[in-house]
Order: C-alpha cells, then structure tokens, then sequence
C-alpha cells in the first residue's frame, strides 16, 4: 500500500495542482530519426457521454444531462441552461471520472455519484450493459472495487492478477479483460414518466488522509428505445445515499455543479487551454488496419516507424492529423471536442510482410515522445525519466514472438510512460523471408495520461548472413 503523502501527490498531480521542485539542470533532448505516419482507420459513429467537467467536485448538482430543454418551476435556475437535449438510442457508452477533496465544516461527509435515466416515449425501455467498470482510488469499505496510485515500473507483464495505478488504469483494463466491476447490474427495466436511478456510487474520503478519492466510472449500453440520461453529485445523511426523489429534485431544480478551467476558443493562437470535457462525443471506438499506402500490407522498414495514438490539437507530431472525438453537444466553458480520447478504445491491426531475402526482428513499443505539432522526420525524447507520468494503462497484443511459436494469443502489459520516455518493449516479432504476421494492439485510453502517445515498431540490428 502506498503512503498517504504519496497518494496525495499522485492526485494532486492528477489535478494539476502539484507544483515540481526546481531541479538543477533540463534533461537533456534525443532525437531519433524516423517516419511518422497518421494512424489509418477512424472513429465510429457510437455517441459517448463524457462526464469530466469538473474533475474535482465541490458540491451538489447536475454534472451532465441529455434531458430535454425545460423550464423549472424554480425560476433562480433554468433547466434549458442545464440539459444538453440529446436523445440516446441503441448503442452508447458513458465515460465519468471525477475528484472529492471533502468539505470544509463536514470533512467525512461522503460524496455521491448517480446515474439516472428515463424513457422518451411512452413505452418501458430496457437497457443493457454490454460491458462496464467501476473504481475508487482508494477503497473505504469491504467490497469496494479500488486501484491505489501505486508506483509501478514502466512495464509489468500481466499474467493472472489485474495490475492498474490509479482508478482510470483500473476501469480501461477491466474493459480490455472483460471483466465487471461488482457494483454494476446487467440490465434495467426504465418505465416512463419519472427518472429511475441506474446506479448511485460513493465517492468516499472518510478515513483518508489526505481527504481525497476520485472514482472512474465506464459503462457501454444499449437501450431498445430513446432515453435521456443524467450523471449528478449529492450529500446524503450521514453515510446514507441520498434518495431518489433527492436526485429527481436535484435534476428538476436545474442547478449545475461548477465547471472548471475555461479553454481557449478553436482556432486561436498562442497558448492553448484544453479544458476538460462536459458534453456527447461521436466516437468509442478507434478501430484500423495499419498498412503501406496503397497496400494490403506492412512491409517491414529498415528504420523506425510510429503512428500517434489520441494526436490532438497542437500535438499532430507532424502528421497533420487529429484523432480528437467531436462533440454534437457540451456546457459553455468546457472543452469543445474531446481531447485526449478518454475511454476510447484503440483496435489496431498491423498485417506485417518481410519482403527482404533474410529473416528480419522488429521491436514493439509504445512511446510517449515530447509534444510536437509540425515534424514527422523524427521524434524528440528527454534522456530523464523523472518527469511527470504521462500514461498509466494496459496494452494488449497479440501476434508476439513466444517460447512456443504456436501460441500467438494475446499478452497484457501495463505501462507507466513519463514525460519524453521511448517505450520499454512489449516484446519481438521475427517474421523470415517471404512470410506474414498479423500483430493486434488493443488498449482503452484511459483518464489521467496527457496525449499524445505513438505505436512504434522498431528495427532489430543484424547482421546479414
């Protein structure tokens, strides 16, 4: 278990809030000379609500809300300001991670997350989960899904036990695993006329020291009708939830909890604020298959080779593309597109040929190279890895080299990636002359990493017989 100093940096840092100690001197810079190239493929049509604004919660009200554009009989608030009116039908996902640091007068009052939904129509509605996670950063009870910020090496192979830093971490390898967090039902049954409550989750700090948690929450759904969804932050009584006709009144008064971190309009120059995401994404899923211009395959280079994976605004690496999902809807004063790709699944496959006359080895990686918008003859990286931990995450692949050459199945690796760190191997592929091998890549980009990150295969040195 992680000290609580530690806990408390790692959240703080989360947050943006830590400031780093002056060091003496810069890391210096290497630069590996490359191609980079746009990932192929692109995002589907399968809206996401992304609830991430704010991270850290400071009191009641509605995060986010589909539900329709009223006015409220309360007339201090108007719901039209609050509710994004954007129908859910078929397939969906939700994405929800946010921060409690506790009140000031009841510090161990418990923060509660709720998910309601109510049909559009008439008609009662099923709605199913089709996969989903749920997790703390720290558990205050007994069954409790949690992931402390652990300090982990750059990579471990995952073998039988789940390996996650952090609560983000955690939900994105359940989803690759396939498994369930506890806490989550299979299916509701949605009357209409009135919200029902899918899920009421603790954000507890009760015990804690610091008094800190966050919870990482990621559901994909599927309704067999039209449905309006809202994600809201309320007290309840001691450490009782509050009910539902608490949250019914919460969602009808209209009062939204506060919004952080306004960001730069589109379009401008200079500096850019990103801010966090509050509103419907188009996208869940990444999915493409990675080949030479023009072919059905990847022939394998002699020189190093990368494609970005969540690329955005201002961090192209030279490609000119951006994988950022596009908002249909989102609050004034959050981010206007979804930068960074939180919960987006990466499904990518790399059909690789050797061409040449001799057995060749490539090296697999991923890589968090330095930020850069116009250059992709080569990628920078600092020779420290003391920096600020830019990845925390779980990759699947499979196609690698293995003591059997029989099994090819899948492997998982977690990762740790700081600043302008080059990939710690995930592992080899040695393909001989005239042959084929099919490499897949999964992984869900999970909260807390900063974009963007690179796919790599990397050439082994040998000599020629």
């Amino acid at each position: 278990m992680n000290s609580p100093v530690l806990l408390a940096s790692a959240l703080l840092a989360v947050q943006g809030l830590l400031i780093s100690p002056v060091t003496s001197a810069a890391p210096s810079i290497e630069q590996r000379q490359q191609e980079v190239r746009p990932l192929p493929g692109e995002l589907d049509r399968v809206l996401m609500v992304n609830d991430n604004n704010p991270e850290l919660i400071k009191g009641e009200g509605i995060l986010l809300s589909t539900f329709p554009a009223k006015h409220s009989q309360n007339t201090a608030h108007k719901t039209s300001q609050s509710n994004l009116a954007v129908t859910l039908d078929g397939r969906f996902d939700l994405f929800s991670h946010h921060v409690y640091d506790g009140q000031k007068d009841e510090p161990d009052v418990t923060l509660w997350l709720a998910v309601l939904a109510q049909p559009l129509g008439n008609e009662p509605i099923t709605l199913k989960l089709l996969a989903g996670s749920t997790s703390l950063s720290q558990a205050t009870t007994t069954g409790q899904t949690a992931a402390p910020f652990l300090p982990l090496p750059a990579v471990i192979a995952e073998t039988t036990s789940a390996i996650a830093a952090g609560p983000g971490s955690r939900v994105a390898g359940d989803l690759l695993r396939g498994n369930q967090a506890s806490e989550l039902p299979n299916q509701w049954q949605l009357m209409p006329g009135s919200p029902s409550a899918l899920i009421v989750l603790p954000i507890p700090v009760a015990g804690l020291d610091p008094l800190l948690n966050g919870r990482n929450l990621q559901m994909r759904l599927h309704s067999n009708g039209a449905i309006a969804l809202a994600t809201l932050a309320g007290y309840g009584k001691g450490q009782e939830a509050p009910s539902l006709q608490r949250w019914i009144e919460l969602l009808e008064s209209g009062k939204l909890s506060a919004k952080e971190h306004t960001p730069t309009p589109r379009g401008s120059n200079g500096k850019i604020i990103y801010s966090r995401v509050s509103g419907i994404q188009v996208g869940s899923t990444w999915k493409a298959k990675i080949t030479d211009p023009g072919s059905s395959v990847l022939r394998l280079a002699n020189s190093p080779i990368s494609w970005p994976i969540s690329s955005i605004e201002r961090g192209r690496l030279g490609t000119g593309q951006v994988q950022t999902a596009e908002l249909i809807s989102h609050y004034q004063g959050t981010a206007w597109a979804a930068h960074g790709n939180y919960g987006v699944e990466y499904d990518l496959t790399l059909p690789l040929y050797n061409d040449s006359k001799h057995s060749k080895t490539m090296l697999l990686k991923i890589e968090s190279p330095i930020k850069n918008d116009k250059n992709n003859t080569h990628l920078d990286f600092q020779s420290s890895t003391t920096g600020p931990v830019m990845f925390r995450g779980l990759i699947e692949v499979s196609g690698l080299d293995n003591k059997s050459s029989h099994d090819l199945g899948p492997q998982r690796f977690h990762l740790v990636l700081r600043k302008g760190q080059k990939g710690p191997n995930l592992g080899s592929v040695t393909i001989t002359p005239g042959q084929t091998r099919k490499l897949r890549v999964r992984l869900i980009y999970p909260a807390d990493a900063t974009p963007p990150q690179v796919l790599t295969l990397l050439p082994v040195k040998q000599s020629n017989p």
